[in-house]
């Protein structure tokens, strides 16, 4: 009874390193395992998500290894500023100002990738776009810009699992993360971010509800941008 209590005391202790606040003054370590290719736990403006750089094949493969996710199933990618989309993407056929109506925010754009295109090919091969998120959280933005890349990002949950709102939901899978950063109880609900499909000119497709459908629906016609009809055989690709 006594070795199991020492056992136990142990694991809590573990634990509680691997645990940080998710707060400007513990960025720094972030930064620093991004850049060495490891795996975070980050809370965003709408779920508690993996990230790893981008541009690193190991770390990628890492994320779905701990999701059990197969690797078909698309990542998508986090910057820190809006202006920093287009260094992934092709964005120069969008409206001037839509992007900065979009976000920060709870939104995923989906856009063709561009053939100079910093990310490594191995990320999502066979896709020519890549789902972008810009999430009004500042401490995952600080991240980003800190990494000077762009970061992987994925829910926090074994595939098929519910979405995480707070670290306990995905407790069991906190070994795997070189920190978990603690924001406590995320508000927006489990719906995560809308995806709006922006790659032809002038079109949108919503590929998931998420949680400010009416929002960017609202923007995008402002923008005078027309819903595109959806292919029943096309995928969301994020």
């Amino acid at each position: 009874m006594e070795l199991d209590s020492r056992r136990f005391n142990v694991s809590l202790e573990m634990k509680n390193e691997v645990v940080l606040p998710a707060t400007e003054a513990y960025a720094d370590e972030a930064i620093k395992s991004i850049k060495q290719g490891k795996v975070i736990a980050v809370p965003t403006d709408t779920l508690y998500g993996f990230a790893c750089d981008a541009c690193s094949t190991g770390a990628v493969n890492k994320i779905y290894e701990i999701k059990g996710r197969k690797q078909t199933s698309p990542l998508a990618i986090c910057v820190g500023d809006v202006s920093d989309i287009e260094r992934f993407a092709v964005t120069d056929h969008l409206p001037h100002g839509l992007l900065d109506n979009l976000l920060p925010g709870p939104v995923t754009v989906v856009l063709s990738r561009d053939e100079s295109s910093l990310l490594e090919k191995t990320l999502n091969p066979g896709l020519d776009s890549i789902g972008v998120r810009v999430p009004d959280s500042n401490f995952i933005r600080i991240i980003a810009r800190g990494s000077n890349s762009a970061l992987a990002l994925t829910s926090a949950n074994l595939s098929g699992q519910p979405s995480s709102v707070c670290i306990h939901d995905f407790e069991d899978l906190w070994e795997h993360c070189a920190y978990v950063y603690d924001g406590g109880l995320l508000p927006s609900g489990r719906a995560g971010s809308t995806v709006v499909d922006l790659i032809t000119g002038g079109k949108y497709q919503i590929l998931r509800s998420g949680s400010a459908l009416k929002e960017t629906v609202a923007i995008l016609h402002r923008y005078s941008l027309e819903e595109k009809i959806k292919n029943p055989s096309e995928k969301a690709g994020v």
